[in-house]
């Protein structure tokens, strides 16, 4: 087992919060959640709404990585459950959108969730693990943390001869995705005045 391998831990149910508020903090300035909640005091307080529900979906659909200081998370879900079903949105709790997000808002992660949605059938139709959220506390960043979370799925994906998908709203971020192997399959703005989008595929590890 290689260094990264061992940085890279199972989510424990103490370190849930500590993660939450680090993953809530690295998005908070993140094109798509500026678009989903314009406000910044309330976005403040939906963004720990969000991770919550997106680690749950993680720890139900698949799993998620952090490591001994909950720096962040790394939420991965499963090939056996790529296509978001109305009963996992159920079982995460995104039914509170609404009430959370308020209308405008919601209607704004509908139409985020519709546009990506497309891309991610598009460019991974058949069985793969799926990246919906690499977070890491701002002040940890650029320190390899994100490349040692997301390391155990990568090596368990070549294992397989299973693809890797994901999606970013943050064009800054494709260079370290591309140093992980992933490839741009789908490039695209979100309508209605949404941010800009990019679907990407590691189909094999780099090198090969």
């Amino acid at each position: 087992m290689t260094t990264q391998q061992k940085s890279a831990i199972p989510l424990s149910s103490s370190q849930i919060e500590q993660v939450v508020r680090a993953s809530s903090r690295a998005f908070y300035d993140d094109p798509v959640y500026r678009y989903i909640t314009p406000d910044d005091k309330a976005r403040l307080g939906v963004l720990p709404w969000v991770m919550r529900a997106c680690i749950r979906y993680g720890l139900l659909y698949g799993e998620v990585y952090t490591n001994d200081a909950a720096d962040g998370a790394a939420i991965w879900i499963s090939p056996a459950n790529t296509t978001l079903t109305f009963g996992q949105m159920l079982r995460m709790g995104m039914l509170a959108a609404p009430f959370k997000l308020g209308w405008a808002g919601c209607k704004r992660m509908m139409n985020v969730m519709d546009c990506t949605e497309k891309a991610h059938k598009r460019s991974a139709p058949g069985r793969h693990w799926y990246l919906p959220i690499l977070g890491i506390e701002p002040s940890r960043q650029g320190k390899g943390i994100g490349g040692q979370l997301i390391q155990p799925i990568l090596a368990r994906a070549d294992a397989e001869g299973l693809p890797c998908y994901l999606e970013t709203m943050n064009e800054r971020n494709l260079p370290f995705y591309e140093r992980h192997g992933f490839k741009v399959t789908v490039e695209g703005q979100v309508p209605k005045g949404g941010p800009n989008f990019w679907a990407m595929v590691r189909v094999e590890k780099p090198g090969f």
